[in-house]
């Protein structure tokens, strides 16, 4: 081992070290933590309603305050959806990556100890969803294949990098949902849970792509970016299932035309994709075909909109529309 390869390995078990004193001291059990008894306040919103999708559009102004309301919480329940789906993807990938490392490392301790929070994440969101009175809303046959074949071949930097772009879009959604006193106290307590042991997961990942990323033959890169930006592409536009509109009366393919048009929800997407494409792009994953893909997904802003618009973030006082 060269002086430079264990100076790698070292700083990898340190890292994973802090990890795992971090997870020992905040981690939770969602079915203690959380009163499951206290009926959901239907007076409230789930979400702030300017991350709705529809938000700012026609069909926004037809719908009831009532109505508003429900949709804020069948499109949480939506992206909650996509989160059980990516995290049982992820468990695997970990499990993978696990498989052939030594078990005695912080490293591989580590990883199993975030498959553990991955489980306890994903039945937190499964109650969750019948609390709110919301199916899971399940993938279409073409991303339910797709993800089983990613799951399957993903490398380690498609692994770290998907987790770490899934991870961040809840990150800064369930961050701002979790400080504002106005919403729903059910989902206000799910995001808090979730921020505070996601933020482990998101700097474990980070680390080891990075780690990993620069050392990879320029063609297996290649792959990886265009994997990726299809990754991406499908988890980003299937966040809002179309069949959250027909529970608040909405005809599913006109409300699903009107949200890819939005300007409000194209920005909502560019703001909780800002970091994790900041990092990305810094380490060159986010170009060629594959940043085309990311571009049709909403997540790199719309032409000529301002940076500083690109991200509508109103405060916890801001008027319920």
């Amino acid at each position: 081992m060269t002086p430079k390869t264990q100076t790698r390995t070292t700083d990898r078990e340190d890292i994973a070290k802090r990890l795992l004193r971090s997870s020992a001291k905040a981690s939770y059990d969602p079915l203690v933590e959380i009163d499951w008894d206290a009926p959901v306040d239907r007076d409230r919103y789930a979400i702030r309603p300017e991350r709705i999708s529809l938000y700012g559009t026609e069909l926004w102004d037809r719908l009831t305050e009532d109505q508003r309301r429900e949709l804020s919480r069948q499109e949480i329940a939506s992206v909650a959806s996509i989160g059980i789906w990516f995290e049982t993807i992820l468990m695997q990938m970990l499990v993978r990556h696990a498989y052939d490392r030594d078990p005695t490392t912080n490293h591989v301790q580590y990883a199993y100890t975030e498959i553990a929070d991955e489980c306890r994440h994903s039945v937190m969101f499964a109650r969750m969803l019948g609390k709110l009175d919301a199916p899971f809303y399940r993938l279409d046959p073409v991303a339910q294949f797709l993800g089983r074949v990613f799951k399957t071949l993903s490398n380690g930097p498609l692994t770290f990098s998907g987790a770490l772009f899934v991870e961040e879009i809840l990150d800064q959604l369930q961050r701002e949902i979790m400080v504002d006193e106005e919403l729903e106290p059910l989902t206000r307590a799910v995001s808090r849970i979730h921020v505070v042991e996601e933020a482990r997961h998101m700097r474990y990942a980070r680390e080891e792509f990075a780690r990993d990323w620069h050392r990879r033959h320029p063609l297996i890169q290649h792959y990886s970016r265009f994997v990726l930006g299809l990754v991406v592409y499908y988890a980003t536009t299937r966040l809002i299932n179309p069949k959250v509109y027909a529970r608040v009366g909405l005809d599913p393919r006109e409300a699903r035309r009107a949200a890819r048009r939005n300007p409000h929800w194209i920005d909502t997407k560019t703001w909780a994709a800002r970091k994790v494409v900041a990092t990305l792009s810094a380490a060159g994953a986010i170009s060629g075909p594959g940043r085309h893909l990311w571009r049709k997904a909403g997540l790199l802003g719309r032409p000529g909109a301002p940076a500083e618009t690109a991200a509508p973030n109103a405060g916890p006082g801001t008027q319920r529309a």
